[in-house]
């Protein structure tokens, strides 16, 4: 979501026990709020604890020989905050080489509720029921979506407005080589890829991993 979209606030006031805290603030469309609340807690909670409960709550450090009560880092994120921070930055309208536009919602592929949609080209010459049969091999390991309805390109703008990072079309040339057309949300570009390879490719491209390596 971009560097540029976060930055930090340093509280001026502390709590009496506290001696630091900072905010993780992120750029919402009504401006920079809160996303998570970083509070160094001193000893304070666990000197309560002890007290209270009567039992050493200390740790032993064998480097400096001595013991002593552990700080308290307390971090707070709200789940809606987070929700709304991945919809409002990924949330965009482009307007295209040609003049056209499109809403896209580009989420990472590993969040996106359907990781595929399955579209026959048309809606007849058995291209429905080889694309249902993908379908069914695929739905075994992602949630994928099965759409024949309106022209290819105004299937792929739904599905883009949706946030599907992956489309699968199937044409005539499925039925003769067994291969698809592989079409990416966010760079729109084309490739023909086999049937068998489906599954693999989308398990790549929509796994932690993937999305890690590009940090």
């Amino acid at each position: 979501m971009g560097d540029s979209n976060y930055r930090f606030h340093d509280h001026l006031k502390l709590a009496h026990y506290a001696n630091a805290a900072c905010d993780i603030e992120f750029n919402f469309p009504m401006g920079f709020k809160e996303l998570e609340g970083i509070h160094s807690r001193t000893d304070f909670d666990l000197k309560q604890h002890e007290k209270f409960s009567g039992k050493k709550l200390q740790f032993f450090d064998p480097e400096l020989n001595q013991n002593y009560i552990p700080y308290v880092i307390e971090t707070s994120v709200g789940l809606d905050r987070l929700f709304l921070a991945v919809l409002s930055a990924a949330l965009k309208n482009e307007v295209l080489e040609d003049g056209s536009e499109r809403t896209v919602l580009s989420i990472p592929p590993v969040l996106a509720p359907y990781k595929a949609a399955i579209l026959p080209l048309v809606k007849k010459d058995g291209l429905p029921e080889k694309a249902r049969e993908i379908q069914k091999t695929l739905q075994l390991e992602f949630n994928v979506q099965y759409d024949e309805k309106d022209a290819i390109g105004r299937r792929y703008r739904r599905q883009d407005s949706i946030g599907t990072p992956f489309s699968i079309t199937v044409d005539h040339e499925t039925l003769e080589h067994n291969t698809v057309t592989f079409r990416s949300r966010d760079t729109m570009l084309q490739e023909r890829v086999s049937v068998a390879a489906l599954s693999s490719i989308i398990a790549r491209e929509t796994s932690w991993k993937s999305i890690l390596e590009k940090l």
